[in-house]
Order: structure tokens, then sequence, then C-alpha cells
């Protein structure tokens, strides 16, 4: 697959026809001020192509700043998205900047901005029109220069028409929307992916796992993905943390036991080894 001359996307491994369509859409969203809204399931890579749009952008030398919108309550949430003055509530001691204030002149990245509430969908709204806000507690109205893009696992045209998403600020959003599919959708991906993941958590934890085994890939092709990408990783991290320690070859056997749900597990090589030495004999 031919890469486009300058693009910075080594966190992006695929084979398939997405991965060249999601280049093409980096390679002309990034030097672009647009907004951009990524949808997709749980772990299909949402935030690595969000950082990849950054990365090649004109903003690239500025800030990445992420906000995890669905792991803070509201009252917390405005204050981490917009900060605060001195006194605005009880333990505020000082005046803390918000993570727009720390995204000036680059890029801040709204993940899950599905489960925002709709009085902070109001405030964002304004961000997005004006290119302004007020830190809680504040008078003073604060200019920034920032490139938002969001995601969300949500189907939003549903939380519009039930009144739980603004539709004003969903087309805000939306002025780029990119889908990333299913682990499940782009199979022809699992190898790559698999390997890529297996490199990494065998020089992090010193084994000498070389490969992984044909049985082993195919019950990982086989397997339905429902955690996608970040669930295909914990396993593979899951599998080189529990091979032997002396294992060059990834076995079915070291994978988490829902990828081996119906089949008989059977002693690895190296176990069989050792207990041939000891002097165990096998059944045939």
């Amino acid at each position: 697959m031919r890469r486009r001359r300058g693009l910075r996307l080594n966190s992006i491994i695929g084979d398939g026809s997405w991965k060249e369509e999601i280049i093409q859409v980096i390679s002309r969203v990034a030097p672009s001020r647009a907004t951009v809204l990524l949808c997709g399931e749980s772990g299909t890579g949402k935030e690595l192509v969000a950082r990849a749009i950054h990365a090649n952008s004109p903003r690239r030398g500025q800030a990445f700043v992420g906000v995890a919108c669905a792991a803070l309550p509201r009252d917390l949430l405005e204050s981490e998205l917009f900060g605060y003055e001195k006194g605005a509530f009880t333990g505020a001691v000082g005046q803390k900047p918000g993570r727009f204030e720390l995204a000036d002149r680059g890029t801040i990245f709204l993940d899950e901005i599905g489960d925002l509430s709709l009085d902070l969908q109001v405030k964002l709204l304004r961000v997005l029109q004006e290119r302004e806000f007020e830190r809680i507690g504040g008078t003073r109205s604060i200019k920034v220069d920032v490139r938002v893009l969001a995601a969300t696992n949500r189907n939003l045209d549903v939380a519009v028409a039930q009144g739980r998403f603004r539709e004003d600020l969903y087309y805000r959003l939306r002025v780029i929307e990119i889908h990333l599919p299913p682990l499940r959708e782009r199979r022809e991906d699992i190898s790559l992916l698999a390997e890529h993941f297996l490199n990494k958590f065998k020089r992090e934890n010193g084994k000498h796992l070389r490969h992984i085994s044909t049985a082993a890939m195919r019950t990982l092709s086989s397997y339905s993905w429902p955690g996608n990408i970040r669930e295909l990783e914990n396993a593979i991290e899951h599998a080189v943390v529990m091979a032997d320690p002396e294992a060059t070859v990834l076995e079915p056997e070291f994978l988490p036991l829902p990828m081996n749900k119906g089949r008989k597990r059977s002693a690895s090589p190296s176990q069989k080894q050792r207990k041939r030495r000891a002097g165990v004999s096998e059944k045939a």
C-alpha cells in the first residue's frame, strides 16, 4: 500500500481498504481546522486516529490534550474543561486553567462526547461558535484557538431524536465524520495487529517469543472481539505474560480463556518437555 508522502501514520496498523480510506481522510482533514467527529465502538482506535490528525496538522508542535468525558462527574468535568478562579467553590484555593486553555493553539480531544450533560453541551457549543469561555467563578472571557476533535461510541442521531444531545452541537461537531469499523469487520488485520502487540509486549516482559503459532492465530481470527483492538491488545499481553519463560512460539494455551472457549486445552511443547524430563508418561 502506498503511503502519502510526509504523513506520520506509524500508529495506524492495518492492510484493508479501510486503512487507505482513513489515510486519505487524514491527509485532507489534518491541514484544516475543521472539527472532526470520530464514531465507532469502544476499542476501535478513535484516539489513535485523533492523534494522527494532530500529528499531521500545522498544530503538531503544540499540545494534544485529551479529556475522557465519561470518566468525570459533571461538576468536575466542567472545571477540568474550563478551569476556575480562586474562591469559585469550596477547595478552590487558587486559580486553575482548564483543558481548553492548555490546548490553546493546539488540539483538544473530547472522548465519549455523547456522555456530556445538556448544560455542558451549551457551554461547549459557545466555545465552538465564539472561541471563548469564562472560567468557573470568573467574569472575563478567555479567547482560545483550539482544534476540536471528538469521539463517541453512541448513536448521536438517536440521542438527538430523544432530546439527550443538542442538534446544533451535533452538526457543529460533525463537520467531518469518520467511522471506524469494529475488528470483526476487518479480520484481515488481526494477524498484523497481533504480531505488533507480540513484539511490543515481549520486549516489555523480557520474553523470547518469535511468532504466533498457526493454531493460536486461527483462534484469534475466529474470535468475535467485542472489545475490538483494545481487547486484542490485552489478550496478547496476557499470552506473553503467561507464556513459559523458554517459549519461542505463542501457543493457544497462553491465550485468555474466552478465546479458548470450547477448545480442549493441551500441554504446551515446553510443558511436555518438562514432563518427559521428569519421567511422566503421556497418553497418545
